[in-house]
């Protein structure tokens, strides 16, 4: 065993380490059936034990990738058999629920349901909410700014952060678990590690801000017959649900029907077609009275012709399946197997204009391809998928999404961040001026480059 892996194993023992000949049983990620690569898992327990590891690791130069629950989709948590990573998923307690302050403070291994559901028995919610909450990390979300389906409402996790604790690449320690709305006190330190994609410092804890639960959640999926009237429903439903619209989710046409249609298990809730469906999320605090006003909503809505169809769900079960129309990409690998995933941001008035140019690009270029778009209208945030049929050049189909995206000052990654994949678009959204500030910022707070390298930046 090479000398700093001794040195580690006598930081965390046995159970704290996973040798490099043990790691097949374990996969890259979750979109990622490989056999995990690396030199060793390292699974500290206790912040001081992550401290000792960095500093270890930082005496001898030796690369560390720490990870959350690896279902990142931009590549910032690969590795190579010359690097050791970093899990912290023993580092997973709950510590805190102060349901006065309405603060959770947690390991940053804590899985993201968990601490939903303990905020839920407390009458709390913590707001962040995505695809991946039942492996996500609280530690990979802050990592990556994760945003979601209620960013609409909530904000991304930066929003969600009150206070952190991290470990720099030397070994330090930097602690400001505060519960504090309010705290301006100079830089705000923590906002430094939350989208640094562990390239700065490793997050060993967090205090996370919960809000008051919703009596319920109404959920709706509405057929819109033009991108005029979604713009239209997006502002009337922000203006007269006086602030409970919490999410807003626009589907396309054929990405829809692929996931009702007969590679799903899921079936078309709606009789009639359109080009575009809507689900929306309502935070409900009176059962009766604002079902009542959604449902005169959805009528006034058919009868000025906003919308085509449209029906609320009358049960969990149901607004389940509703989202799962949305959230399940099975259909999409059983047709396809392939899939390139796209998530950008850009001005909501020219998604379906950028979307339109995109599929023509691609179509002129790869005619077997296929573009399914869908995603976060509300919060300006589109994902779309490419099946590149006999498996095209990623890079020569990423170059028809991200250079005209430049021209409408819209963003290659609006919530998965950049990793290895977008590392080359980096320039499109952000200047070298700013590029180079980010690099001053990295060899300041870790100067021998250990931490996660090769990411976002060379």
């Amino acid at each position: 065993m090479p000398a700093i892996l001794e040195k580690i194993k006598n930081i965390v023992g046995d159970a704290g380490i996973v040798p490099q000949e043990v790691l097949s049983g374990r996969s890259a990620g979750i979109w990622d059936s490989s056999p995990l690569q690396a030199l060793a898992l390292v699974r500290p327990k206790t912040t001081e034990e992550v401290a000792s590891v960095l500093q270890a690791c930082n005496q001898v130069g030796q690369t560390v990738i720490p990870v959350g629950g690896m279902t990142g989709l931009t590549g910032a948590h690969r590795s190579s058999t010359a690097d050791i990573i970093l899990s912290l998923e023993r580092m997973n307690t709950i510590e805190e629920l102060d349901s006065q302050s309405r603060t959770m403070t947690v390991g940053a291994g804590a899985i993201l349901q968990n601490v939903q559901e303990k905020a839920g028995e407390a009458g709390l919610m913590f707001t962040l909410d995505l695809g991946a909450r039942a492996s996500c990390t609280i530690g990979g979300n802050i990592a990556t700014n994760a945003g979601g389906i209620r960013v609409l409402r909530c904000g991304m996790m930066r929003e969600q952060v009150l206070g952190l604790e991290a470990v720099l690449a030397n070994g330090s320690i930097i602690s400001s678990m505060f519960k504090l709305l309010k705290n301006n006190t100079g830089y705000d330190l923590k906002q430094l590690f939350l989208g640094s994609e562990g390239s700065l410092g490793v997050v060993t804890k967090a205090v996370l801000r919960l809000h008051e639960a919703p009596l319920h959640i109404e959920t709706a999926i509405l057929a819109v017959p033009g991108w005029d009237q979604v713009m239209t429903l997006l502002r009337e439903y922000d203006s007269t649900l006086n602030g409970q619209l919490a999410a807003f989710e626009v589907l396309w046409q054929n990405y829809y029907d692929l996931n009702t249609g007969s590679s799903s298990e899921l079936d078309p809730p709606l009789s009639e077609p359109a080009p575009y469906y809507v689900l929306i999320d309502v935070f409900v605090s009176d059962d009766t009275y604002d079902r009542s006003r959604l449902e005169k909503l959805l009528m006034q809505q058919l009868e000025n012709g906003q919308i085509v169809d449209g029906i609320l769900a009358n049960s969990e079960n149901e607004r389940h399946k509703f989202w799962q129309i949305r959230e399940n990409f099975d259909p999409e690998q059983k047709k396809f197997g392939l899939i390139y995933g796209y998530d950008i941001s850009l001005p909501i008035a020219k998604m379906p204009n950028f979307v339109d140019s995109v599929t023509h690009s691609l179509k002129s270029n790869f005619p077997d391809a296929e573009l399914f778009s869908f995603g976060h209208i509300g919060d300006g945030n589109l994902h779309f998928s490419v099946a590149p049929g006999a498996a095209q050049d990623r890079a020569a189909i990423d170059q028809l999404v991200y250079p005209p995206l430049q021209k409408l000052k819209g963003s290659v990654s609006a919530e998965h961040g950049i990793g290895l994949d977008k590392k080359p678009y980096l320039a499109y959204t952000r200047s070298e001026a700013e590029i180079e500030l980010m690099r001053q910022i990295k060899r300041t707070m870790d100067p021998k480059g250990i931490l996660n390298p090769g990411k976002l930046f060379d």
